[in-house]
């Protein structure tokens, strides 16, 4: 699955000693540190699918003054009109991040999207029908994708850092 990174103004890639680069998928610091403290942030972890999904798009970007973030996370599944943001702000004063979840869904009846924010531990699941050599139909998982895939590689990026996680639900 791409995963697509751009870096805040300031940061810049980082490849720490002593850490297996196979145990990490991304690392960036800021060179000019708060109160003595180096102020970084490092990806592990990753996502899993049973069945190739060329048409998944996970991004860690810079946030735009409007979405009033540093960092914005996001997963897009077109095939189950499914998009999920986490926005970050990022506070190396009291070494924090304010996080924002927000996910973007279809209703049960699929005629429509709802919104919802928070911290939502979902599995969202895709499937195929498919009938065996026995003759009988079968049901085969082809897509599963859940909130904490996106959720935990960051919050163990920022708690692994010695940074407070502090989720909110009204703003940033």
């Amino acid at each position: 699955m791409p995963i697509e990174f751009r870096l805040p103004e300031g940061w810049l890639p980082a490849k720490p000693k002593g850490v297996d680069a196979e145990e990490l998928a991304f690392a960036v610091v800021h060179p000019d540190p708060d109160a003595g403290c180096a102020a970084d942030i490092a990806l592990d972890g990753g996502f899993q699918a049973e069945a190739e999904t060329p048409d998944v798009r996970f991004a860690v970007r810079e946030g735009s003054p409007k979405e009033g973030a540093d960092l914005v996370a996001e997963f897009e599944y077109p095939a189950l009109d499914l998009t999920l943001k986490t926005r970050m702000r990022l506070n190396p004063a009291v070494h924090e991040v304010r996080v924002l979840e927000e996910r973007w869904e279809p209703t049960a009846d699929g005629a429509r999207r709802q919104y919802g924010r928070g911290p939502a531990d979902t599995v969202y699941r895709q499937w195929e029908t498919t009938t065996g050599p026995d003759g009988r139909r079968h049901r085969a998982e082809t897509f599963r994708f859940g909130t904490q895939d996106m959720r935990n590689p960051l919050q163990r990026a920022v708690l692994g850092s010695g940074w407070t996680w502090r989720g909110v639900l009204l703003k940033l």
